[in-house]
């Protein structure tokens, strides 16, 4: 009898600790509909693990049909429309009166109203991609009243709906899952394999140790049970996804809080989060391990330049100081947002007759050139610069450096490797060989990924034969002339043809640098309006911009460094 109710009470006082870690959400519950005139259904959550990002929202199946009735999710007005060729493609935000904002992605055609309103604006701007601003009175909207068709639009990679809500003055992104929507979810999350990782050292100049765990009588545990560590000073991460009822897609969790001694320690927690700080997943996981195996692990402590932070610690940043030959009892635990949990349990020790890395041999450990975040980090020798600001790095790195070609007009500059990642832009200047002021540009490939910028000169009294461009990652950099004209070249008809069996008009724009800097079309010497979806092709919808009669089409496209190709067109409507 003693046992059981110490047993309770333990059990108790473990959920009272965790209840206080994270304090309980105070969303409003069944306020907002489902926004798609489909069944229930998710293929992706909020906090799934993305390149460079959290996922910002629910992804709502639309039965992998485009054209799916979308609908306004609670009372209030049209407040934006954004539409860009990848992003959120076609979107709608609508502000409601309890100062949360909902937005919808990924969209086809809007209400007619709306479209109409929508291409009145481009025309007036002379421009297809746009971000308006619209007056709350014009687009009032009902609960549940028909806004849009769901598409395909932007970023997407299939037929769904991406919705989210925001804070209306703060814009950050609040988790849906929170607000009460009936999607079943009574299964917790999974979690595959724990981490360790020495904390002496960086995390990007280690391999962690991997540890599989296993459910045992409900709890996962690891193989062996005893986890021995080779340092003094550890932290450590988890894989780990969660399911939803009748699905079997793998999403994010929602919250990881870690337990020494049944005491909190460190947690994390995905929500409330803005567009400005989602590149921080770039902190929260193991991106070098990512980068190597592909494989996700989310960091339970926070990295050293991890400034906008999704963790709460208590106090300092989750490491854990382990004294030798002393077991140390630890527990992971996992939620989703509905509260179902999973609890990974492991003991720890620091043999006394290890050798631990001490913080004195840090300094051996960065013998070469070291880059440490919350410092100004420069590189620099007579033929390239760089310098990563304070807030680039999450944690240290001793950086590698290397030429390739270097007696070519046009050498290429190995700076580290793409296994660190970057948080800020940064500018990186290399000095020319060959140049023309208004020519040049950029490279920075790795792997298949090419990205092309502008390179300006950089001026001090006189062109000093240096240029500079800003990157946001590490690779291989090359200076490069560029004195080729973007392609024009039309797709299903041809000059001079008659158009009345055409419902479109399709050209198919393409560079040496895979950068177009600007696509204008004028009918009879007045702007056109043609789509850019996702950037591949442009297409202009015939409508009563072009009315029956003999036209003049003029296609104008310029690259980034202003190279220019002009064609026009003589067609019959």
């Amino acid at each position: 009898m003693q046992k059981a109710v110490f047993l309770l009470f333990l059990l108790l006082n473990i959920t009272y600790c965790s209840a206080q870690f994270f304090p309980a959400k105070q969303y409003p519950q069944n306020y907002f509909a489902y926004p798609v005139e489909a069944p229930i259904s998710l293929s992706a959550n909020f906090g799934e693990l993305r390149s460079n990002h959290y996922h910002m929202g629910l992804d709502c199946r639309t039965n992998q049909v485009q054209n799916r009735k979308i609908l306004a999710a609670a009372d209030g007005y049209i407040a934006r429309v954004k539409i860009e060729p990848w992003g959120y493609g076609r979107a709608i935000y609508i502000n409601h009166p309890n100062g949360l904002t909902t937005l919808y992605a990924h969209l086809n055609d809007f209400y007619p109203a709306l479209e109409a309103y929508v291409k009145e604006q481009q025309y007036k701007l002379k421009s297809w991609a746009v971000f308006l601003d619209i007056p709350a009175g014009v687009f009032p909207v009902t609960k549940e009243m028909f806004i849009a068709f769901s598409g395909n639009t932007g970023g997407s990679q299939g037929p769904h709906l991406h919705f989210e809500i925001r804070d209306t003055k703060t814009d950050k992104v609040l988790n849906p899952s929170l607000f009460g929507f009936p999607i079943p979810d009574t299964i917790a999350p999974d979690i595959y394999r724990l981490a360790v990782y020495d904390r002496h050292i960086s995390t990007y100049e280690q391999t962690p140790r991997i540890y599989t765990l296993k459910k045992v009588n409900g709890i996962y545990i690891t193989s062996p049970s005893l986890v021995i560590a080779h340092s003094d000073k550890v932290s450590f991460g988890i894989t780990a996804t969660d399911r939803f009822n009748g699905s079997a897609n793998r999403n994010g969790i929602y919250e990881t809080v870690l337990y020494q001694n049944e005491k909190p320690v460190v947690g994390f927690q995905l929500d409330d989060i803005s567009y400005d700080e989602t590149r921080y997943l770039n902190a929260h996981i193991d991106y070098t391990y990512k980068s190597s195996t592909g494989r996700y692990i989310q960091h339970v402590s926070k990295l050293p330049g991890f400034n906008n932070s999704v963790y709460k610690t208590t106090p300092g940043d989750g490491v854990i100081d382990l004294d030798s030959g002393i077991i140390y009892k630890l527990k992971l635990e996992v939620k989703d947002a509905n509260g179902n949990t999973s609890i990974a349990a492991f003991d720890i020790k620091q043999p006394g007759n290890s050798t631990p890395v001490k913080t004195a041999d840090t300094a051996t450990f960065y013998k070469q050139l070291s880059f440490h975040p919350g410092f100004i980090n420069p590189f620099e020798n007579n033929r390239i610069s760089f310098y990563l600001g304070e807030n680039c790095l999450y944690d240290s790195i001793r950086f590698r450096y290397h030429e390739i070609n270097a007696n070519s007009d046009f050498p290429v500059f190995r700076l580290h490797h793409t296994g660190v990642p970057l948080h800020c832009y940064f500018p990186v200047n290399i000095k020319a060989k060959t140049a023309h002021p208004d020519k040049m540009v950029m490279r920075r490939f790795a792997g298949n990924k090419n990205d092309y910028k502008k390179a300006y000169p950089v001026i001090h009294g006189k062109n000093t034969g240096w240029y500079r461009a800003d990157f946001r990652e590490f690779g291989n950099f090359q200076l490069m002339l560029d004195t080729i004209p973007p392609t024009i070249s039309p797709i299903g008809f041809k000059a001079g043809i008659h158009t009345r069996k055409l419902k479109q008009l399709v050209f198919g724009v393409r560079d040496n640098t895979e950068e177009i800097k600007s696509f204008t079309a004028t009918l009879n010497g007045k702007w056109l309006r043609f789509t850019n979806d996702k950037a591949s092709r442009f297409i202009y919808v015939f409508d009563e911009m072009c009315p029956p009669g003999e036209h003049e089409l003029k296609i104008i496209v310029e690259d980034q460094v202003g190279n220019t190709t002009e064609k026009k067109y003589r067609l019959i409507r």
